[in-house]
């Protein structure tokens, strides 16, 4: 399995490498420094986002929350930035990745201790927080005006010509890695979602798994949330609807397994640099607004096809081989 992400990610990169020179020829300005900048700064949360969604499919979950704990957290963010402009910086970016750990940890102790389907605890939740956005905000939205500057400065300050949510991916990325290959709690994601059976009899307690997957997935998000209303300036109900989809499909393309057990932080960071690359080329070369959708799309699902494809293969070698040894015996 080591080996088959190892050949994805090569193969991903190899793709990405290729298309951005095949779209820089067609149109150089896509590979000037600033439209890289601008690129890696708009792919930033997606990063952090999909490493996210990573540690919570690893353990055979899912989260369809995050878009909505992502708004509803950046919501509290820009309130205290409202209403106590004088607060500082670091406790503005605290309340937002306070709110989504909280709101990570309630759809992990439901599922994890009443045994709440994933896919069903957090449709619902998904309602919830985006309906306790509107009753927060008394239905109103936040708007830059009433942001304070230093809540807003933050996310477009420049280091070596890169924006901070960028080195703030970085940093998330490399603590990730350290988190899932050299931490026993983050092996013990993978052995939850690989074989939770013989995780069990190892010791591993599925539902603590559970509760940290999730719990870090929420802490994200409201990291996220932070960052993108302070872009962006504006705060509603609706900032970032639907984006959880997009956070998935960065997760499968980089070959991260819907079964758990299976997924790398190289090949979720290539997967979502890859729909980075097609949001913002599509644009660039001019191509519809429905034929982007129909384009995603049609990426996503060929994504899909080649992870079911290889996850079965092993089935394929094995059983012929095993009908052989059947016959012989017989």
């Amino acid at each position: 399995m080591t080996k088959l992400l190892n050949f994805r990610e090569l193969a991903l990169a190899l793709i990405l490498v290729v298309g951005v020179a095949a779209i820089g020829a067609y149109q150089p300005v896509f590979l000037a420094w600033d439209n890289i900048g601008d690129l890696l700064t708009e792919t930033s949360v997606l990063f952090m986002m999909a490493l996210a969604q990573m540690v919570v499919i690893l353990t055979r979950g899912i989260d369809l929350s995050v878009a909505a704990n992502l708004a509803l957290s950046g919501m509290m963010a820009a309130l205290v930035s409202q209403y106590y402009p004088d607060t500082p910086l670091l406790l503005m970016i605290l309340t937002g990745v306070a709110t989504g750990l909280v709101l990570g940890m309630i759809n992990g102790s439901l599922i994890a201790f009443l045994g709440i389907p994933p896919i069903v605890m957090t449709l619902g939740t998904l309602a919830v927080f985006r309906g306790m956005i509107i009753i927060i905000a008394g239905g109103d939205q936040v708007n830059a005006s009433e942001m304070g500057v230093s809540f807003q400065a933050f996310p477009k300050q420049m280091l070596l010509g890169l924006t901070t949510p960028v080195w703030i991916a970085v940093a998330v990325s490399i603590l990730f890695y350290i988190f899932l290959n050299l931490s026993r709690a983050g092996r013990g994601l993978y052995a939850v979602g690989g074989n939770p059976v013989a995780a069990r009899y190892c010791g591993i307690d599925q539902r603590k798994q559970e509760l940290l997957a999730y719990s870090i997935s929420g802490a994200v998000a409201g990291l996220c949330g932070y960052l993108w209303v302070a872009r962006y300036g504006v705060a509603y109900s609706e900032i970032a609807n639907g984006y959880e989809l997009t956070v998935i499909a960065a997760c499968v393309i980089g070959g991260v397994s819907i079964g758990g057990g299976v997924g790398s932080v190289a090949g979720t960071l290539l997967g979502a640099l890859f729909l980075g690359i097609v949001m913002t080329a599509l644009p660039v070369l001019q191509i519809s607004p429905f034929w982007q959708m129909a384009i995603s799309g049609a990426v996503i699902l060929a994504a899909v096809v080649i992870n079911a494809r290889a996850e079965r293969r092993p089935d394929k070698l094995i059983l012929p081989e095993a009908r052989r040894i059947g016959r012989v015996k017989a």
